[in-house]
């Protein structure tokens, strides 16, 4: 990469950057090219160069954003961690993701983006689906998951889980203390209600 290309992707970098730093605070609709532009101290012409328009700008950086969360699952998996620990990192990921970029947010900036909506798709079905089951396995082959349940029964309780994340997050947020209340559910999700057996 010579110079003019590196000092390209940093500039493109710090616009990514100045974004995903305005729709942690902003309603996406409201961001406007001059506000990233001047923001990131660079001209609306450069933004425009780069990634051609506000929304593929945005497309871009939540990409780039999931693309990172997607690594970081991937990292958690190589660990050797036990499948309670996997479960609690990637609780804590998820945690930490919903403080720097509300769901609602990325929620209307899928339901309005096709592209967008298409590349999650992929990503979930290429990725994020057989990391999953390799995690649900795993935990088989450790004695951690009953062999009495499917990977199919796993699938369907981690679903059932996922589809009710943001109502879980604010519950958690709402209860005070964000942290004993994920731990809760964590243990739930292991031992059900009647705890450990």
């Amino acid at each position: 990469m010579n110079g003019f290309e590196k000092r390209a992707n940093l500039i493109k970098e710090k616009i990514k950057k100045t974004t995903l730093g305005l729709l942690r605070t902003s309603d996406p609709k409201r961001i406007r090219v001059a506000d990233i532009s001047k923001q990131a101290n660079v001209s609306q012409v450069t933004i425009y160069n780069y990634f051609g328009s506000k929304e593929a700008l945005l497309r871009e950086v939540i990409k780039d954003y999931l693309d990172k969360g997607t690594a970081d699952f991937e990292e958690v998996m190589k660990k050797g961690l036990s499948l309670r620990e996997k479960i609690e990192y990637i609780i804590f990921l998820e945690k930490e993701i919903y403080k720097e970029l509300p769901l609602g947010v990325l929620k209307e900036l899928i339901s309005e983006d096709q592209e967008l909506t298409a590349y999650i798709e992929e990503q979930y079905n290429q990725k994020a689906i057989p990391l999953t089951i390799q995690m649900i396995q795993e935990g088989k082959e450790s004695g951690e998951i009953s062999d009495h349940i499917s990977i199919e029964n796993v699938l369907v309780f981690i679903q059932l889980y996922m589809n009710q994340y943001e109502t879980l997050l604010d519950m958690a947020q709402k209860s005070g203390d964000m942290d004993k209340f994920l731990e809760g559910m964590v243990h739930m999700f292991f031992y059900g209600v009647c705890g450990k057996s």
